[in-house]
């Protein structure tokens, strides 16, 4: 959670509606103005909610009220200042609390994965299994080819992250951009192959999750068909 981002966004964001709890339903959103008041609230909310971050909407609305009308704060800078430090130490515990129940599950799911017999185990621990062989006669990409493919990413429980499938368009990337256990999987596909690919987190993101849908420490499964290389 990035406090110095979020906090901000809820001051500047001032022209929230001005009210919760049982005003809500005395807001008026009639005009355009009101409107985008209405859409402010909305992203900072949604925002929040994505960082996972527990707030009390009341008095978030009347922080905001107190901005607009000019009122003395109802806290000083050194309580807010405690408090929001407060809030970055939990959200930090909880986060690691993630990672680590993150990490456990894709260690137990890759270690009975592996004696799955269709699933090959490369010595880099990358797991793989054939889903559609195409013709063996077709290339294989090296690592400074770019590649066009289709793919399907979810994490170990199913969930979808990613999925070009899903989008209904390919995409395209150069084999060496993407995450290692791409870059070692397409190297030995061939053009029309499909298949499954169990990517341990080191192979993946590791620590550094790039998105709150991927925990960190998260292995990965990905569909791959690759569909041709780019000339």
């Amino acid at each position: 959670m990035n406090l110095k981002k979020t906090v901000p966004a809820v001051v500047l964001g001032t022209l929230l509606l001005a009210g919760c709890g049982g005003q809500e339903e005395k807001v008026k959103l009639e005009n355009h103005l009101d409107q985008a008041s209405y859409g402010v609230g909305l992203n900072i909310g949604r925002q929040l909610s994505q960082e996972g971050v527990d707030m009390n909407a009341d008095a978030v609305a009347a922080g905001i009220k107190d901005a607009l009308s000019g009122a003395e704060p109802r806290i000083d800078d050194e309580t807010l200042k405690a408090a929001f430090d407060k809030v970055r130490e939990e959200q930090v515990r909880k986060q690691e609390a993630l990672n680590d129940a993150a990490a456990k599950a894709s260690e137990e799911f890759l270690a009975k994965n592996a004696k799955r017999d269709e699933v090959t185990v490369t010595e880099s621990g990358l797991q793989y299994e054939v889903l559609k062989s195409g013709d063996d006669s077709q290339p294989t990409p090296s690592a400074t080819d770019t590649v066009r493919v289709h793919y399907h990413g979810t994490l170990t429980d199913g969930t979808v992250f990613d999925s070009s499938v899903e989008r209904g368009e390919p995409a395209q990337f150069p084999v060496n951009g993407v995450i290692k256990g791409w870059i070692e999987a397409l190297q030995m596909m061939h053009v029309g192959d499909k298949w499954k690919l169990y990517v341990p987190a080191d192979l993946a993101y590791g620590a550094r999750s790039p998105s709150p849908a991927i925990p960190a420490n998260s292995a990965l499964i990905f569909e791959v068909e690759l569909l041709e290389i780019v000339k």
